[in-house]
């Protein structure tokens, strides 16, 4: 940081804005000064808060924000350091967002492989899973997706084809599933996901350029909307090595929104 004196002015209590806005601000505007440098470490959190004049929780609370920005990378044990131009980031949002929204907010681009997209009848375990009779047709999309041409995970989506009109005739290579459900007016709200890990067999292998073994995450995804109605059964297989899931947890509970790049 620039100095003590310069940050208690920026540090304001009375200020209108909360103190770990004015902290995110304050570190944002020397990044852009060249004060901070890209590469650069951050004070020890101690430091920093004696600087600031905050708390660690508050300090805590703007150094997050600044990861999920994509301005900070923090390393377990190390510290917090500035970002590198070009490095992408690996922390995905608490919030329900499509892959290609994830990526343009990134400032990267996504895309697919399209490995099938064809439309068979739901067996009873799909049937049961999205509360629809079995023999419904669903359309089954599975994709390879990548952001700036690296392959980060497979998605295996399944949907009731009736949900969707005419949806097996987009083009999902450049074209986002969400973007399609939303068109035809359903109203997506929650994602409920469970989680896994598993190692990479043949197929996965090949598709994300692993070696046979190497660790996955497969996360299983049920969108619903307002009403809990099923809409949209998933499985994404994320490559070990590219993906980071953050969850906060709370003493009276658990909200965590598993990253939902999916889509």
């Amino acid at each position: 940081m620039t100095g003590e004196r310069e940050s208690a002015v920026a540090i304001r209590a009375d200020h209108p804005e909360p103190l770990w806005i004015q902290a995110v601000d304050l570190i944002t505007s020397e990044i852009a000064r060249g004060v901070l440098k890209p590469g650069m470490r951050l004070p020890p959190e101690r430091e920093l808060c004696r600087q600031l004049s905050i708390s660690r929780v508050t300090l805590r609370k703007a150094l997050t924000k600044l990861v999920e920005d994509g301005v900070l990378n923090s390393s377990h044990g190390r510290g917090w350091y500035v970002a590198t131009a070009g490095t992408a980031r690996k922390e995905w949002p608490n919030s329900l967002e499509s892959f290609t929204e994830t990526a343009t907010r990134m400032g990267l681009t996504a895309s697919s492989v399209v490995l099938r997209a064809d439309i068979t009848p739901a067996s009873l375990d799909e049937a049961e899973e999205l509360s629809i009779a079995p023999g419904t047709p669903l359309f089954r999309l599975d994709r390879v997706r990548l952001l700036n041409g690296v392959p980060i995970a497979i998605d295996q989506a399944r949907i009731p084809e009736a949900l969707v009109p005419n949806v097996a005739e987009a083009d999902f290579q450049t074209e986002s599933l969400y973007d399609k459900m939303s068109e035809a007016g359903l109203e997506i709200v929650r994602a409920d996901s469970t989680i896994e890990a598993r190692e990479a067999d043949d197929h996965i292998a090949k598709h994300l350029g692993l070696q046979a073994g190497k660790p996955v995450l497969v996360m299983h995804h049920l969108v619903v909307d307002g009403l809990d109605k099923p809409l949209l059964a998933s499985t994404i297989q994320y490559s070990g090595d590219r993906y980071r899931l953050r969850t906060s947890f709370a003493r009276s509970g658990t909200f965590s929104r598993t990253a939902h790049p999916g889509r």
